[in-house]
């Protein structure tokens, strides 16, 4: 049994992903501060980051609003605890709650549940245990029941069982709402709350629910890529690999809903969700379409008319490609099943992406690249294979630039590496968040710590100079 404090990483193939990271810090750093940064990187994937970030639907209500409303909901959760909500200076419409924990004092209770990995992930961040995410229960576990609550983070545990003595995490105590029995009946249909956090080990808001239509979670390095993009009112853009439709919904909402906003994803449930968000968000210039984005290129004259895909070439005045990826930057993770076959697999699947994009933006306009990972193959060797193949694109620099530069080891120059963005959450001293020293901390120095504790991204910017 392990605290959540004290896992590193636990993985399904440390031997062959962990290779990735290690050439790719090899490359910038050098062996021994490779392994230094290696170590730092993997502990601070495997917690949250320092805050939960929300982006304000602004264009519903004003950021003073909903802040307002925001700290009467977290005082409402967290009753005697004094959590502040910070609005972050470059990002006027996105606000900040600091976390608190790892919490080490609390007691674990004699009945246990146990919940798939992706489950306890979500926990860290503040979300309740839903049916679905239980995998295990103790004998006698009642409605009403005290409980503590583990993450099977190597995916041994059968469902259903009693008794779970495999490696698992304690990651907080909670409320039982229904028995075992009901749990795991034979129908399997229910899907609401089965634990209620009261005790998680990082204390965060629930947020399920809560003022839905004015804001919206979203890590913070992904509300920085719609204001980098910077759409205009009245342009045409295009959000290439757009599921959820976090991304999608900011860009209209900086677009003060004028314009179009062509969002596409090949997966239909994840298209309903798009629209979902859209509707709920009440944006009407999102136009939500199931396409596969390496075949959006129309190869002959579009029908009068015809308003989804395939597009004209040159016909979006800037493009948000925010690629499928391995998905090493996303925080919690404490455990990694990928193989080094499937980490490698997304850089020519990146590719066709990107070539089909460059086709679609009009000359003149705006092409921003983005990933949630932190390999060197899947961010700056693309951006220096991009700039290879297209004479006609030139990197620009970003606004607001409040991660880090790119990393050395693609062959891109250092002007080059400052004009790209990479959120590296080991560039930040692991720290622990009380209410005293929470209390004690200037706002400045909070800021600062949310815009470093974050989860790993990647952000490149061009500008399509001619059409050739």
């Amino acid at each position: 049994m392990y605290s959540v404090h004290t896992v590193i990483l636990l993985s399904g193939d440390l031997s062959s992903t962990s290779n990735v990271f290690r050439f790719d810090l090899n490359c910038a750093l050098g062996t021994l501060e490779a392994e230094r940064k290696y170590e730092s990187l993997l502990n601070c994937l495997s917690h949250p980051p320092a805050f939960t970030t929300v982006r304000v639907n602004t264009h519903l209500a004003s950021v003073k609003q909903v802040k307002n409303l925001l700290f009467e909901e977290i005082h409402k959760q967290f009753k005697d605890l004094s959590v502040p909500v910070l609005q972050h200076p470059e990002l006027q419409d996105v606000l900040l709650i600091p976390v608190i924990g790892p919490r080490k004092d609390l007691q674990k209770q004699s009945s246990e549940v146990i919940v798939g990995a992706q489950c306890g992930n979500s926990v860290l961040r503040g979300a309740h245990v839903f049916v679905p995410g239980i995998i295990s229960a103790s004998k006698f576990m009642k409605a009403g029941d005290v409980v503590s609550v583990y993450s099977d983070i190597e995916g041994k545990c059968k469902r259903g069982a009693k008794v779970f003595l495999g490696t698992k995490v304690f990651i907080g105590n909670g409320i039982s709402e229904l028995s075992r029995s009901e749990i795991f009946s034979s129908s399997g249909s229910l899907k609401g709350i089965g634990i209620r956090m009261t005790d998680p080990v990082y204390l965060s808001p629930s947020l399920d629910n809560v003022l839905s239509s004015y804001l919206f979670l979203q890590n913070l390095p992904s509300a920085v890529v719609s204001h980098v993009l910077n759409p205009q009112p009245g342009e045409r853009i295009l959000d290439m690999c757009a599921a959820p439709g976090g991304k999608t919904t900011h860009l209209a909402t900086l677009m003060h809903d004028q314009g179009e906003v062509i969002a596409m994803d090949k997966i239909a449930n994840k298209v309903k969700k798009i629209k979902q968000n859209a509707a709920l968000l009440q944006l009407n210039c999102v136009k939500a379409f199931c396409f596969d984005g390496t075949k959006v290129l129309a190869t002959g004259k579009k029908e009068d008319g015809q308003e989804g895909p395939p597009f004209s070439a040159e016909s979006f005045d800037r493009i948000l490609l925010d690629v499928p990826c391995s998905g090493m930057g996303q925080r919690p993770n404490m455990a990694y099943f990928w193989t080094l076959k499937e980490v490698m697999s997304y850089q020519p699947l990146q590719r066709k992406l990107f070539s089909t994009a460059v086709k679609l933006l009009k000359p003149g306009g705006t092409l921003v690249y983005s990933t949630c990972t932190i390999t060197l193959s899947e961010n700056e060797e693309q951006v220096a294979w991009a700039l290879e193949t297209f004479p006609c694109l030139q990197l620009q620099s970003q606004e607001p630039h409040i991660g880090g530069e790119g990393m050395m080891g693609a062959g891109l120059s250092l002007d080059q590496l400052k004009l790209l963005q990479r959120f590296d959450p080991s560039s930040v001293t692991s720290r622990e968040m009380d209410i005293n020293s929470l209390q004690d901390s200037r706002e400045d120095d909070l800021i600062l710590l949310a815009n470093k504790d974050c989860i790993g991204f990647f952000i490149a910017k061009f500008i399509k100079l001619n059409s050739k």
